[in-house]
């Protein structure tokens, strides 16, 4: 099975029992929306809401968006119906299923086996809908390498800050940023070990939820921090934050032109049989290239290059 190559610089979450957001967010400028069963929705509101999600993703022009759903977890007994009722009423145009809170990897086998079976049901393409996985547990982060390696559906890692922070007992603020009782970046760690996991296996890491949608400097800076680190995009919990998104998960000019300089220079070295080039008293190698590679590819799926 081959995996899609898929913009997520922004993924837009939408509660699914709104329709009236749900056709907004068809219309915004998020690489990804996704039309929510959990979290966002109240217990007595699920059921009702795979209704509007169906219409949803079968009415409204998407574009070129990434059409997903966020289902409730493996654990509680509305992951099965969620997905049976929303797969049979519009799996064609279901790109993604996003569950959260996997433990383990039977937790994703689950999910994998009942999509194949819908998918041979209703005649849909077998493992056209893709998976990505909230590392929203303590459990989950100590297996993550596991975890994203068990399955090939899966798409991306996404980091869940919120109930991971539960998980782990973390004494955080609204803001995440614990009010000075940590002396840094509580979630580097977190970051790091999700990052890893997900290039190990050819898979994209996005970062988690900002609650505080109203403070734009500081969704800035997390997103910058988790881009520095190599995660693709990041989950916007309100529209205001999917241009921010967009904006710091694409490569500026200068990068692309950087970036282009960079690697001509390190291919002329090595045509005229030198390993590495000087640019402006910096040694640039191969490794380098490499580097900078990343960027034009970037670059490419943005539509810059």
């Amino acid at each position: 099975m081959t995996r899609p190559t898929r913009l997520r610089r922004s993924e837009l979450s939408t509660p699914g029992s709104n329709p009236k957001m749900i056709a907004s967010a068809a219309a915004s400028d998020a690489d990804l929306v996704f039309l929510d069963l959990e979290d966002a929705v109240s217990p007595n509101e699920k059921v009702p809401a795979r209704k509007f999600i169906i219409d949803g993703l079968n009415t409204p022009d998407w574009g070129t968006k990434t059409r997903a759903v966020r289902i409730n977890g493996t654990h509680t007994h509305w992951c099965y119906e969620d997905l049976v009722e929303v797969v049979t009423g519009a799996g064609q145009n279901i790109d993604v299923i996003i569950v959260p809170k996997p433990k383990s990897p039977r937790d994703v086998w689950f999910v994998d086996t009942l999509l194949t079976q819908l998918e041979g049901q209703l005649g849909l393409e077998e493992g056209r809908i893709g998976l990505e996985l909230l590392i929203e547990e303590t459990e989950a982060l100590a297996r993550v390498e596991e975890i994203a390696a068990c399955c090939p559906r899966i798409e991306a890692l996404i980091l869940g800050f919120g109930d991971f922070s539960a998980s782990q007992g973390m004494r955080l603020s609204l803001h995440g940023l614990g009010e000075g009782k940590y002396p840094g970046d509580p979630w580097s760690y977190h970051r790091n070990r999700m990052i890893v996991a997900a290039r190990a296996n050819g898979l994209d890491a996005i970062d988690g939820p900002f609650a505080d949608f109203r403070d734009e400097s500081g969704y800035r800076r997390e997103a910058t921090w988790a881009s520095a680190l190599g995660a693709v995009g990041k989950w916007a919990i309100h529209p205001s934050q999917v241009p921010i998104a967009n904006d710091v998960y694409s490569p500026t000019d200068s990068e692309i032109q950087r970036a282009q300089r960079v690697i001509n220079q390190v291919r002329e070295a090595e045509a005229a049989g030198a390993g590495a080039a000087n640019a402006g008293g910096v040694m640039i190698d191969a490794a380098t290239a490499r580097l900078y590679e990343v960027t034009l590819e970037r670059a490419r799926l943005t539509g810059k290059l």
